[in-house]
């Protein structure tokens, strides 16, 4: 599996190309409001290495995101499977843009990609997102996509030392009925 489609967007592999707007948008506070800190470049370039092993490994994960029209990069999105160190087990969807790609629906139209391929392709019974406490932009994109809270599914992130984001909310989609 190497890439996947919509109307607007590919979600593909990573490039070379990605890594300096990738970088940036993990040094940028806004992009970085619901994160404990600001990403370095090294780091940032270490988390590409982890997306493209596992689409590698898998065939699916953390793609990066680009506008078709026009080739820019834009974020990632994807299916990742749950740490083991978390309260919960399964795969989970996530996203993050450059605040430029915001308020154009491209993180809803990414996830819902990934939803599909998640049910369709791989025939998972759940998929899972969260976010910390607070981050209405993520949870209004989690609703959009027919995702429901899991009112019992508060957690403490375990990754996340004390503080204002390390309070996460967990919303859950079973698999459409066949």
């Amino acid at each position: 599996m190497g890439e996947l489609s919509t109307q607007r967007l590919l979600l593909r592999h990573w490039r070379e190309s990605d890594l300096d707007p990738w970088a940036e948008m993990n040094a940028d506070p806004q992009v970085r409001e619901f994160f404990p800190n600001l990403e370095t470049r090294e780091k940032s370039t270490a988390a590409v290495a982890r997306f493209q092993a596992g689409l590698e490994e898998r065939g699916w994960g953390w793609w990066a995101v680009e506008v078709a029209a026009t080739g820019e990069f834009i974020g990632f999105t994807g299916l990742n499977p749950i740490s083991a160190n978390m309260p919960f087990t399964g795969v989970e969807t996530g996203w993050r843009l450059r605040r430029t790609a915001w308020g154009h629906g491209y993180a809803t139209e990414a996830a819902r990609a990934c939803l599909a391929y998640g049910f369709d392709v791989l025939a998972l019974p759940e998929i899972v997102a969260f976010t910390a406490a607070g981050n209405v932009r993520s949870e209004a994109v989690m609703r959009r996509i027919g995702m429901t809270r899991d009112l019992n599914g508060d957690f403490d992130h375990p990754n996340i030392p004390d503080g204002p984001v390390r309070r996460h909310i967990l919303y859950r989609i079973a698999a459409p009925a066949s």
